[in-house]
């Protein structure tokens, strides 16, 4: 592939900042992505204080917040590289689940495409809590958070290589 440009991002964070958002409904779960997540910036590099975290009650609420903590960076002019939301959805005996996740979801993709920032969607939807713990970081499905994170390294490196 002589002569085509290919960009691609790794897992390098130094200098780069980043605010976690994660609900605090079906806590067990978020909080071990929660963990995942701070671990896998820290393996990359990234600084502590270069790390906001925010908890917001859930999943529905992850899009409002993920825009606020966008926005006031972009209005301050401060540097914001990325926004990870993390949560979980777990399917009940109603159709509420599915207004949830479909709200976070089309809510999470439109703060990403409006502002320009990647975000990544941290946000399991599971039939059981058994599956959502299995995809925390309790079984054989690794942590969802350390994923996120591991996301959202390689799109502001991706980003930046493009601008360059």
């Amino acid at each position: 592939m002589v002569g085509i440009n290919t960009f691609e991002g790794g897992l390098n964070g130094q200098g780069r900042r980043f605010a976690i958002v994660a609900a605090r409904f079906n806590d067990k779960v978020v909080d071990a992505m929660l963990q995942g997540a701070l671990s896998a910036l820290a393996e990359a590099g990234v600084d502590e204080e270069d790390i906001q975290v925010l908890r917001v009650p859930g999943c529905f609420e992850l899009p409002l917040v993920v825009r606020r903590v966008a926005e006031d960076a972009i209005v301050r002019e401060e540097s914001l590289d990325a926004v990870i939301a993390l949560g979980a959805v777990i399917r009940g005996g109603t159709p509420h689940f599915d207004f949830v996740s479909q709200g976070c979801t089309n809510g999470l993709m439109q703060v990403t495409l409006e502002l320009d920032i990647p975000v990544a969607f941290g946000v399991l939807t599971c039939d059981t809590e058994d599956q959502a713990l299995e995809r925390a970081g309790f079984g054989a499905h690794g942590n969802k958070g350390t994923d996120a994170a591991n996301t959202v390294l390689e799109m502001v490196n991706v980003l930046s290589a493009m601008d360059s």
